[in-house]
């Protein structure tokens, strides 16, 4: 009996060892005794396009050949001294100090659209230009036409007569994510067409006080003075924005990696417009706003921060003539929600002028539709509409 039980006790001991021996060669962290936790770290094995992409180089092919540089020239008056205005002094020397003018330069980037030749770049680079000379990437030059502004998104819409031109592809702008890879195109300081990349830091920013329609596309690409019209691209090399702007605490204005693109959806349905009628129209209602605060919505007694607070009516404007009052918070145009005053100002902009519109407001705690007739907001006007 005592030699059966020791058998067993023997046998059970060595499936044990041989047992333990598997585990520690193939799973050792399962027999950790340390005190604490065991902390596993994982590596995740490179998959899908992330692994293979190296370079840019096709994206930056397809883009290039569309954008351009500009160069404009405009005459300025010379201001004379006071002492030349003097008697004496043109008694002795002349007409030869009066009034003179000279001529001054200004660089900038656009990106052809067409190849009819239409070029999209930024208003404030053709600001009142008297000439303006296009470049190309093959080395071709060109005069230029202007063919419509937009001040108020800071777009301009210009054509040139060449064969053979290459046009960019617009991609989706609306689909733009924060860190999506871009690379902006244009001609900074003048070196030469340049291609900087980075990624989306932001989209919608508003509020910025550069134009009175903002819906800013961030990034951290490099933009510098000369890249103004320039093409910010994706990763396919499709057009996603019109580079316009950046923040800059030098005069010079370089770089801080924070920079500005105008939406390609917007900037198509600026050209179109200008291509057909020469100028941009936009819905208008004639009143003046300011965006909600957590203050404002507890005085209204209103449950939620939502809306743009009617502070102005102006007299015999749409609003006026609808009846919508001061003190209004307006919160839907034709059902799409208002969360601030920029929102506002593009929602009614893209209405057509002449139609009739739904505006929702808040009054005295009670929500009410009225209807108004869309007008037509004056050009180049930046009413308080818009802050």
């Amino acid at each position: 009996m005592i030699r059966k039980l020791w058998l067993v006790f023997c046998q059970t001991a060595t499936v044990c060892v041989a047992a333990l021996f598997v585990v520690t060669t193939l799973r050792p962290d399962l027999l950790s005794f340390t005190r604490g936790s065991v902390v596993t770290i994982r590596e995740a094995l490179p998959e899908g396009d992330a692994a293979k992409i190296s370079s840019f180089s096709d994206a930056a092919r397809r883009a290039m050949p569309a954008v351009v540089n500009i160069y404009t020239t405009k005459e300025m008056k010379i201001q004379r001294h006071p002492f030349m205005d003097d008697p004496v002094f043109r008694h002795f020397f002349g007409e030869q100090f009066d009034a003179q003018t000279r001529k001054s330069t200004n660089l900038g980037s656009g990106v052809i659209v067409s190849a009819e030749g239409y070029i999209l770049t930024n208003s404030h680079v053709v600001e009142a230009a008297d000439e303006i000379e296009i470049a190309l990437a093959d080395t071709r030059r060109a005069k230029a036409t202007l063919v419509g502004t937009d001040p108020e998104t800071d777009l301009a819409v210009l054509k040139i007569d060449l064969t053979k031109l290459p046009s960019i592809l617009f991609g989706q702008s609306d689909q733009a994510h924060v860190g999506d890879v871009v690379l902006a195109i244009g001609n900074p300081f003048g070196v030469g067409q340049t291609v900087t990349l980075g990624i989306i830091s932001a989209v919608g920013r508003s509020h910025l006080g550069i134009n009175t329609f903002e819906n800013f596309i961030q990034t951290d690409a490099a933009i510098n003075p000369g890249n103004s019209g320039g093409a910010l691209v994706d990763t396919s090399g499709h057009l996603i924005g019109i580079n316009t702007a950046i923040y800059s605490r030098t005069p010079g204005g370089a770089s801080l990696g924070i920079g500005f693109a105008i939406p390609a959806s917007t900037a198509k349905q600026v050209l179109e417009q200008i291509m057909e009628t020469g100028q941009v129209t936009r819905g208008w209602i004639g009143v003046g706003v300011q965006d909600m605060t957590k203050e404002l919505s507890e005085s209204f007694r209103l449950p939620q921060i939502r809306g743009a607070l009617i502070t102005e009516v102006f007299r015999g404007t749409p609003a006026d003539k609808a009846g919508v009052k001061l003190g209004d918070i307006l919160v839907a145009v034709e059902g799409k929600p208002v969360t601030d005053s920029s929102t506002m100002l593009n929602l009614v902009s893209a209405l057509n002028p002449g139609k009739q519109a739904t505006l929702k407001i808040v009054r005295s705690q009670q929500e009410t539709d009225i209807n108004v007739i869309i007008g037509r907001r004056p050009l180049q006007q930046r009413l308080r509409e818009q802050r």
